[in-house]
């Protein structure tokens, strides 16, 4: 036993050599859970079907890490009793033994790295990249940094991360939940699609406004498009570029199908060719009207009117066709996006105002239009629409065959 004086008493306290001779006296026992966030475990899974995977890097101790990446379903094997760590865990003592191209298989099934220190972080981050993988890597501490630096994509943490980790990386979380990574992901991923669809519209929508400028030309036909329809078309086409494609949801499939590889074109060679066809058969369309137009009346304003009339109903077309990659042309009018309705009620409105208003029917040099006139626009319409559905399927069952 030793002796020793407290302070602020008076006497000599004997107090036992070690903790251990105390008398205690069991109370109670307290436990202490630091829970996930709501809908990490979600957000991880989604993810997973996304081609994504998640690796967690830390410092804690296996055992605890492998526990944290169970309940957040990051590892999804089930546990080995009496075994903290698995093949999918690797710690830090394991990567310092490892050399880089042995760290890079191990990284290839890897999910867990714990008991990790800094330097062992950008190790990790450059064997990802070296194994040809796009890495996006979280953090918010000044030892995160240089990791943060080295990835494709580096996220830090708004709320608690350090100033440092928030310089070196390309993204900043205001919440600091992963789940707003997930989130971005989707609409990176709506974003590519909506671009690529738009593009896609472009290219379809010139090939009969070009076309019927130019077989004119090589026939003998009258004139049939003017400076006047070539400026209207465009102010359609834009909005529908920049408002009506930008407006359009998410594919129902786009995070269920792998990343797209970095390299690719934003036009591949599938779309471009579906594109032409679409394109192509738009003409078909709109060749047809002033052909029919000619040959029922010897006036060349009736002939171009059901050609422009017909041009402008396939483009509207076009851009219902284009709205969806797998969708069919039925469900791609059902989908809601309220700015294609109103483009296309201006556009329809403008063009009825064309035809029978007096003053701007001799200013676009039209002549009016009958019923059996406005019947040849729409079969041409339908004919385009369901055309360039049926070439849009057959690319689909192609590229996923």
């Amino acid at each position: 036993m030793a002796s020793s004086r407290v302070p602020g008493t008076a006497g000599t306290v004997t107090l036992p050599g070690q903790e251990h001779d105390f008398d205690f006296t069991l109370l109670g026992l307290i436990g202490l859970d630091d829970p996930l966030r709501v809908g990490i475990a979600d957000s991880v899974a989604q993810c997973r079907r996304a081609g994504i995977r998640v690796v967690m890097i830390t410092g804690d101790h296996p055992a605890t890490a492998t526990a944290i990446a169970r309940h957040a379903g990051i590892l999804v094997t089930p546990a080995v009793p009496g075994h903290a760590a698995s093949s999918e865990v690797l710690t830090g003592d394991e990567i310092d033994r490892l050399d880089d191209t042995a760290l890079r298989a191990r990284m290839r099934r890897t999910r867990v790295c714990a008991r990790v220190a800094p330097v062992q972080k950008l190790r990790i981050v450059q064997a990802l990249q070296a194994d040809e993988q796009i890495v996006a890597m979280t953090g918010d501490g000044v030892n995160d940094a240089p990791a943060l630096k080295a990835a494709h994509v580096g996220i830090a943490m708004g709320q608690r991360g350090t100033d440092v980790a928030r310089e070196s990386a390309a993204l900043v979380l205001l919440d600091d939940n992963f789940a707003s990574i997930t989130a971005a992901i989707g609409l990176g991923r709506r974003i590519f699609d909506n671009v690529r669809k738009s593009m896609a519209y472009v290219l379809a929508a010139h090939v009969p406004i070009a076309g019927i400028a130019l077989l004119p030309v090589l026939l003998g036909w009258p004139t049939a498009l003017y400076p006047l329809h070539i400026a209207f078309l465009e102010l359609v086409i834009d909005p529908a570029c920049s408002m009506v494609f930008e407006n359009e949801p998410a594919e129902s499939h786009s995070m269920e199908r792998p990343p797209r590889d970095v390299r690719a074109a934003l036009l591949t060679h599938h779309t471009l060719w579906q594109a032409l066809a679409q394109g192509v058969l738009g003409l078909a369309a709109v060749a047809g009207a002033m052909a029919w137009g000619l040959h029922t009346q010897d006036h060349p304003e009736h002939a171009r009117t059901l050609a422009f009339a017909t041009l402008l109903l396939v483009n509207l077309t076009l851009i219902v066709v284009h709205r969806s990659s797998q969708r069919g042309l039925w469900a791609a009018l059902l989908r809601p996006n309220r700015v294609l309705w109103g483009v296309c009620g201006t556009a329809l409105a403008t063009l009825l105002a064309m035809v029978y208003v007096p003053w701007l029917q001799g200013l676009s040099g039209f002549a009016a239009l009958s019923l059996a006139d406005w019947a040849v626009c729409l079969s041409g319409m339908l004919l385009t629409g369901v055309g360039s559905s049926a070439i849009k399927s057959v690319a689909w069952a192609r590229k996923n065959a």
